[in-house]
């Protein structure tokens, strides 16, 4: 695993697909250890003197805040750069401004629209580049998802994942990472929201075997974790009543809890939508591991960016 991990160094991470089993779980493994000596109170420096560069163009609680504390506890620095105020927002291209910020930064973390916009860019860095979202992935969600059903089952192969809703970015990059980890992973979308057929494909690459249905029902029975996100995400409010119709009957309510079984866990990438995509009893309810999910976006994090940064 040491091969693995010094072999990160400089690495991009822009999908869940481009990375192999062995080095999900080096991360991982690093994650837990991270989060045990926060947890202790033990200081964890492993990027003293460094910055991390945070370009967004889409909002954020989560990822900023888990980033910016993640650089600071590695004794680093983060630096939140806003796309309106640089001057990607003037029209400088993604080449140009990879080439200027790479003579600054030692890492980068990019939250924006397009896939094709975080792959220029990290063509062109010369530092680690990771994905913070697009509108198609989300793969330290996904990190932070895998990190959580395995501290809940003790193990990732033969868990199965129950995705409910829009099969959306982050449905995909999750259905990777349960691929490449031995998870079973099943969608249950109504028509016309299934996971997009790269990512299935990317899935099936990785050795899994994705389920697809539109009964909600039969993809809760017998799944160990059941997880939902917002049916309408950024750029996508005109959709709104037409999405709010279309996905109605999608959603993680107490009933559905009960047929999945009382050793199940329900997890959401937030933010929540109560009365849609899930009941607010059942995300602060017994079987609810959404708060771990989101504490663990920081211990996920940290440990990529002391396994890629330089």
């Amino acid at each position: 695993m040491a091969a693995v991990t010094e072999s990160l160094k400089g690495r991009h991470f822009t999908l869940v697909a481009d990375w192999s089993r062995d080095e999900l779980l080096a991360v991982l493994g690093l994650a837990d250890d991270l989060k045990e000596r926060r947890h202790r109170g033990e200081e964890h420096h492993l990027l003293p003197g460094r910055t991390l560069g945070m370009i967004f163009q889409k909002s954020s609680t989560r990822t900023r805040v888990s980033f910016e504390v993640g650089i600071a506890e590695l004794g680093g620095h983060g630096l939140y750069l806003a796309a309106s105020d640089l001057q990607l927002g003037r029209g400088e291209t993604l080449r140009d401004t990879a080439t200027v910020l790479s003579r600054y930064l030692h890492g980068l973390m990019i939250r924006t629209f397009a896939q094709a916009d975080v792959e220029e860019l990290a063509r062109h860095a010369t530092i680690p580049v990771i994905n913070g979202l697009t509108d198609s992935s989300h793969p330290c969600q996904a990190l932070a998802d895998v990190m959580t059903i395995r501290e809940r089952f003790g193990r990732l192969e033969g868990v199965r994942v129950a995705f409910l809703g829009d099969g959306n970015n982050v449905c995909a990059s999750l259905m990777v990472a349960c691929a490449k980890l031995g998870a079973e992973f099943v969608a249950a979308t109504p028509d016309g929201y299934e996971p997009e057929e790269r990512a299935l494909e990317l899935a099936r690459e990785a050795g899994g075997s994705p389920e697809l249905t539109d009964d909600p029902r039969a993809a809760a029975e017998g799944a160990d974790a059941l997880y939902t996100d917002v049916w309408t995400s950024m750029g996508q409010e005109e959709e709104r009543e037409r999405r709010l119709k279309d996905l109605w009957g999608f959603g993680i309510d107490e009933e559905l809890v009960r047929l999945a079984g009382e050793n199940a866990i329900v997890l959401h990438c937030l933010p929540a939508h109560y009365g849609e995509e899930i009941a607010e009893s059942v995300l602060y309810g017994p079987q609810s591991a959404v708060w771990d999910q989101a504490e663990n976006r920081l211990h996920s994090q940290k440990a990529l960016m002391a396994l890629v940064m330089p």
